[in-house]
């Protein structure tokens, strides 16, 4: 197997991941709701799903990133409150890693958990502002809920493929 070259970027204390995945010339960019304990070297049944599906449709790469940042195992431990250091913090790493890629392909995973706070689609609102700003696909993977949210990537087939995802009328239709 090829050794992979490691995209890691968390705070001092671990309490925050903001980026994991591969390096390469053709990523997909995948956004979930809140890292858990992944690493590099050592990644979760999630992440080995987004790796799988991402390798299986023709990235070379996966990146990870999240609407927010915070670590929890629980999605019910996520702060009851946005704690905005963190988030500024997400969205100008989100900025950074946009800006240097050409047109990046977004996979919009985070199912259902984003009704977790209210403050989460706030947080999306945001990151699809920053993203409008350079040429990027929003893609999703799999059903949507009842309520149109995106199929979480932890039960995908690693052949699932990708389509067209309307992040504009999807934050219309979450009443943003």
């Amino acid at each position: 197997m090829k050794k992979r070259h490691w995209l890691y970027e968390n705070n001092e204390d671990n309490t925050v991941r903001y980026i994991l995945g591969t390096k390469g010339k053709k990523p997909l960019l995948c956004f979930g709701i809140n890292p858990s304990t992944a690493e590099p070297e050592n990644l979760d049944n999630t992440l080995k799903s987004v790796e799988r599906v991402s390798l299986n449709n023709g990235f070379d790469s996966w990146i990870m990133l999240n609407i927010y940042p915070q670590r929890a195992t629980d999605p019910n431990a996520i702060h009851k409150e946005i704690d905005t250091v963190i988030h500024d913090n997400n969205l100008a790493k989100i900025n950074q890693l946009l800006s240097e890629l050409p047109k990046p392909v977004i996979w919009a995973a985070w199912g259902t958990l984003i009704e977790k706070r209210p403050f989460l689609i706030q947080c999306l609102h945001d990151i699809h502002t920053l993203a409008s700003g350079y040429t990027c696909k929003w893609v999703t993977i799999g059903k949507h809920s009842a309520k149109g949210h995106p199929h979480h990537p932890l039960y995908l087939s690693a052949t699932a493929k990708p389509l067209a995802f309307n992040i504009d009328d999807y934050l219309k239709n979450c009443g943003i």
